[in-house]
């Protein structure tokens, strides 16, 4: 189970990792709901408070040429985080739009305590969901 950890840990970041397969598995191997939730929970909610880490730290190099986005694109991502907010870390569980999120919770300066809030709900809510959905269909094809 250490590993899901680890896994869940990296498919929050930025580098790739399928965290709902290895769930699957340790699930189907007859590790419990509840500690797999809580390890995988952890470990992604972890990844993507590094996220939130990078992004608060990556603003102070905005004005370098290597700054992955533009001035223009900053103020179009600010404009679009004032308009949703940090409510939009609710979706810090999705592949492909979670990890921008977190990213900009950083760059614009969310406090930790309510980034961790959010994130915790989503990505609990989405592992939740996940071990809902293989007591429903893998427990027949399991072992």
């Amino acid at each position: 189970m250490f590993s899901l950890f680890w896994v869940a840990l990296a498919s929050a970041t930025l580098l790739p990792g399928g965290s709902e397969v290895w769930l699957a598995r340790l699930w189907c191997l007859g590790e419990p709901a509840l500690g797999l939730w809580l390890v995988a929970t952890a470990g992604n909610t972890l990844g993507s408070m590094i996220n939130v880490t990078l992004g608060r730290y990556a603003r102070q190099f905005q004005h370098r040429r290597w700054f992955p986005a533009s001035p223009a694109g900053l103020a179009r991502a600010e404009h679009w985080y004032k308009r949703f907010g940090e409510v939009s870390l609710l979706l810090s569980w999705a592949p492909v739009l979670g990890d921008p999120l977190t990213v900009l919770a950083g760059v614009f300066r969310l406090p930790w305590w309510r980034a961790l809030l959010w994130i915790v709900v989503a990505k609990g809510a989405r592992y939740g969901l996940l071990l809902a959905l293989a007591h429903q269909w893998l427990a027949p094809l399991c072992g």
